[in-house]
């Protein structure tokens, strides 16, 4: 999919049309590529005049090609954070300021880009620039990010509850469930942690490529400080998912070990009476017990009492 933006009274609106013409009319200021055809990418690459990066350039980028100017302009690749519901990715966007444009390259839509673009269209002067649209899309990311650590936060406060009330006790379903909450949780703040590291290695490549216009300059460094703070909250989840996760672990041990006792118990509770019966059961050819009637009887009584002996000593010793 490809779009062209030009600015209209002051809001960033889509070109209904896109031909070769289109994209070289000058009030155009964004071209966004999603997941593009090889037409598409031949277009904008005859129309501008540069090679757009490869899928697999995206995907595989070593750190050195994230960040770097060359004839074409300034580029910029950073991880953007992707959640379909049921789990998070980091996606690769390729940025280019191209001559006064800024083109963008990436395999999916984003929540990111929609909630900028949506900004850009209904608040007027909220864009001015090429500039000013990479500025707004980092910012709407690290908008994003808070919102993703937020919605961590306050469903580990639900697990919290549940593991540390000690009204109800956990099932092992429970247990289980709130392993895999965890686990998940763990995995989705790892993923903001990537993106806000390095969201901030691209604007302070950015920043000091002088590229930026002194009130541009100052809103990125509000969005380092706002980095700096999501940071330090991201390591707190980290710290906080731990310590659910050895709670958790914790109350899977004492279940185990309730488990472990209850065969203790009958493991001694047993043994004596089956020491009586083994010796009574020997296949002797005289067994003197024969002779009288109470003989097995008095073998039953003496397993009972043998049994019962253990279980009432430890438990008056508090054992039990």
């Amino acid at each position: 999919m490809l779009n062209a933006f030009v600015l209209s009274a002051g809001r960033l609106m889509q070109v209904p049309a896109l031909t070769p013409d289109d994209l070289k009319r000058p009030e155009v200021l964004w071209v966004d590529m999603v997941d593009p055809t090889d037409d598409e990418r031949e277009l904008v690459q005859r129309v501008f005049r540069l090679e757009l990066p490869e899928d697999e350039e995206l995907l595989d980028l070593e750190e050195s090609a994230r960040c770097y100017m060359d004839d074409n302009g300034l580029h910029i690749s950073s991880f953007f954070l992707h959640n379909d519901g049921e789990e998070s990715s980091n996606v690769t966007v390729s940025f280019l300021l191209n001559e006064g444009r800024l083109l963008t390259i990436r395999q999916e839509e984003l929540a990111v880009i929609r909630l900028f673009r949506l900004r850009a269209r209904v608040q007027p002067g909220f864009v001015a620039t090429a500039q000013d649209i990479l500025l707004a899309i980092y910012d709407a990311a690290v908008e994003y990010d808070a919102d993703v650590l937020e919605d961590i936060y306050a469903k580990l406060d639900g697990v919290s509850r549940r593991v540390l009330d000690r009204s109800n006790e956990m099932t092992d379903e429970l247990m289980g469930e709130a392993l895999a909450t965890l686990a998940g949780h763990e995995d989705t703040n790892g993923k903001v942690r990537l993106d806000l590291m390095d969201t901030r290695r691209a604007l302070s490549f950015l920043l000091r490529s002088r590229q930026l216009g002194p009130e541009q300059e100052n809103n990125l460094r509000e969005i380092l400080r706002d980095l700096e703070s999501l940071n330090n909250h991201s390591a707190f989840l980290f710290e906080k998912i731990n310590f659910l996760m050895d709670a958790v672990m914790g109350l899977i041990n004492l279940a185990q070990n309730k488990i472990i006792k209850i065969f203790s118990i009958a493991s001694v509770v047993f043994l004596p009476p089956t020491l009586v019966a083994s010796i009574y059961g020997m296949n002797f050819a005289k067994m003197p017990e024969l002779a009288q009637a109470w003989g097995y009887p008095a073998a039953l009584v003496l397993m009972v009492i043998s049994g019962f002996a253990p279980y009432w000593y430890f438990r008056r010793k508090g054992w039990l």
